[in-house]
């Protein structure tokens, strides 16, 4: 089973995230950004839409189960590594010469949320699954670049209270605070989500070009505030 599949369909390249809970480990994460580099170079897709396999969830973020091993052996260049290839699968989103869409197939949980406010859009399941960042009661602070990219995609009042509290969102709860365009039900999240994928088929330079411009403080705080607190090698995780 491929971990991280695509096709084409006219402008829309459509990627199925398909490794269970598609939790983020080094494997799944080099074949996503390997997917995604091919898109960009090998077909003519102005429009990105990325959705699970999975019946009930979307992603459920870091890989707990490789990541707290190597940190509980005190392989801190290993899991420095891991830190930054994450980032680089949340930069690569938000600087993407494509217009991405999320089609939120169920659960979206703690880094799998993060990448959700990656994308320029998302579409999300209302009949199961929740939005939920639950960092604080594992005892994760977030990096200053997955703060930019929380408000990116969420009033700052909406930032505050998940962070703090942990609270799981449902569909119609996010398409309230803003945070998704519209809730569906699972027999037509991808009707929706590929109507609306299809309706835009904007210029890639100039894609880009806006990315660059309205992104920069998450790419600062990526390339540069989340520097010292990686190197720092104090991963209190597990």
């Amino acid at each position: 089973m491929t971990l991280v599949e695509y096709a084409v369909n006219e402008h829309v390249a459509t990627i199925t995230l398909n490794d269970g809970e598609n939790r983020f480990n080094p494997d799944f994460l080099n074949r996503y950004l390997g997917v995604l580099d091919e898109i960009e170079s090998a077909t003519d897709a102005t429009t990105l839409v990325v959705t699970s396999a999975h019946e009930k969830i979307f992603s459920n973020g870091i890989d707990l189960e490789w990541l707290v091993p190597v940190i509980q052996k005190k392989d801190i260049p290993l899991a420095k590594e891991y830190f930054y290839l994450l980032n680089r699968m949340f930069k690569r989103l938000v600087t993407y010469p494509l217009v991405t869409v999320a089609g939120i197939s169920g659960h979206a949980f703690a880094g799998g949320a993060i990448m959700c406010c990656a994308f320029d859009f998302r579409f999300m399941r209302s009949d199961r699954g929740f939005f939920c960042f639950p960092e604080v009661d594992l005892g994760i602070p977030f990096l200053p670049g997955m703060n930019e990219l929380l408000k990116k995609a969420m009033p700052m009042y909406m930032v505050e209270y998940m962070e703090y509290t942990g609270v799981r969102l449902t569909a119609d709860q996010c398409v309230d605070h803003h945070i998704v365009q519209k809730a569906c039900t699972i027999d037509t999240l991808m009707e929706e989500t590929m109507a609306f994928a299809m309706a835009i088929n904007k210029r890639r330079p100039v894609v880009a070009e806006m990315k660059k411009r309205l992104n920069q403080a998450i790419v600062h705080a990526i390339d540069v505030e989340d520097v010292p607190y990686i190197e720092s090698g104090q991963f209190n995780i597990g």
